[in-house]
């Protein structure tokens, strides 16, 4: 209780600084110095015993119920005091009370993730979570004061941001342990989609769109795996987990145009991972490994099999080693394509060598080999 209480802003010239919350979109609780609610904290603070101690706040809530931000500090205090004793409800609700007072209380908020995660409610973590994560994320959309210098708002918001940065990227981290820890792809997806606009450019963008398509895929819901991708490269042009997927969607899709856009997405895809740089690690070279080979599928969908060819290859030679399911799924096509170019040679070792990995391509590549070795035997 000791270091909430040093936490606690204390001013002076409360007009001064209740005029800067109005316009800030993080909220701090302020308890001017001096006032008779701060005068009560400090003998709370002085108590020593627990139980009493909860006690006046509780007094110090019903006292100073025309003070917002007296209710609001009341609140989360009785919160932290329920949660230290295990009654996590009690300590939830009164976290409620609470942000009721100061709902972009980003401090308030991380308690009530605390609770929420001590309680295993993964849907109340994700809700605390992500009304942090926009709250943070509002700071830089604040409207400049009249009264001040561009230099001068430039420099509060940075000061903003980097003094609640620790916050936000622990509600972050949260947030995404809540998406990995569900087993259900519907309530996964429910939190991803929470999850994508709290947390814009995200350091986890690359494993929640991961995620994403594979919940998708579960739920067999294409219509809203393109719907989520689009909304990822409409904040992040190049987001190279959404252009993959969105690339490995559209070539299957049967609309006229989408063949065209995995195409073009594969593109950009291989232009973003840069898979030839130096720098380049297993992520980015399984990506492009990815776009190349539903690149090559694409063009084999359009006839253009002898352009198929160098796609395969280059994808064949990222994924190998890498990825053994899609590796696979590459040589099956490459075999494929020489097939249809009648390149029996080629064909048969593409396909020999897919015909090898256990997994769902397995038999498609032994029973297109069958079919190549048939017509090699023929043509003898």
């Amino acid at each position: 209780m000791k270091r909430n209480f040093v936490c606690l802003v204390l001013a002076i010239i409360a007009g001064f600084l209740f005029s800067m919350l109005v316009s800030a979109q993080v909220e701090k609780i302020v308890i001017p110095a001096g006032t008779p609610e701060d005068q009560a904290l400090q003998a709370i603070s002085k108590e020593e015993d627990a139980q009493k101690k909860a006690t006046m706040y509780q007094e110090f809530v019903q006292k100073f119920s025309s003070n917002p931000a007296a209710v609001a500090y009341g609140n989360w205090q009785l919160s932290q005091y329920y949660q230290g004793a295990g009654d996590l409800q009690k300590a939830l609700d009164y976290g409620d009370k609470a942000l009721a007072g100061t709902p972009h209380n980003l401090d308030i908020l991380v308690s009530q993730v605390g609770v929420a995660q001590q309680m295993k409610s993964h849907a109340k973590a994700m809700e605390y979570a992500a009304r942090g994560g926009q709250a943070y994320n509002s700071i830089a959309k604040q409207t400049k004061p009249a009264e001040m210098s561009d230099q001068d708002f430039a420099s509060r918001i940075e000061d903003e941001k980097n003094s609640s940065k620790n916050s936000y990227e622990f509600l972050e981290a949260a947030a995404y342990n809540v998406i990995a820890g569900e087993n259900d792809a519907k309530a996964r997806m429910a939190y991803i989609e929470r999850f994508t606009p709290a947390f814009p450019n995200s350091r986890f963008e690359e494993p929640v769109t991961s995620y994403a398509m594979v919940s998708l895929s579960e739920l067999k819901d294409t219509p809203r795996l393109i719907s989520f991708g689009e909304k990822i490269l409409a904040a992040n042009p190049n987001s190279l987990p959404a252009l993959v997927l969105l690339a490995n969607t559209y070539v299957d899709d049967p609309k006229p145009a989408s063949l065209g856009k995995a195409i073009m997405y594969s593109q950009k895809a291989i232009q973003v991972a840069k898979a030839d740089a130096p720098d380049a690690d297993r992520s980015r070279k399984l990506s492009a490994g990815m776009a190349h080979s539903t690149l090559g599928y694409a063009y084999i969908k359009q006839d253009k099999t002898a352009g198929a060819i160098p796609e395969l290859k280059a994808a064949s030679s990222l994924l190998k080693g890498q990825d053994e399911q899609r590796y696979a799924v590459a040589m099956y096509h490459l075999g494929f394509a020489y097939a249809k170019l009648n390149r029996v040679d080629d064909a048969r070792t593409a396909l020999t060598e897919a015909a090898h990995i256990s997994g769902p391509i397995q038999q498609p590549s032994q029973d297109l080999l069958a079919k190549v070795n048939a017509a090699r035997a023929k043509g003898k």
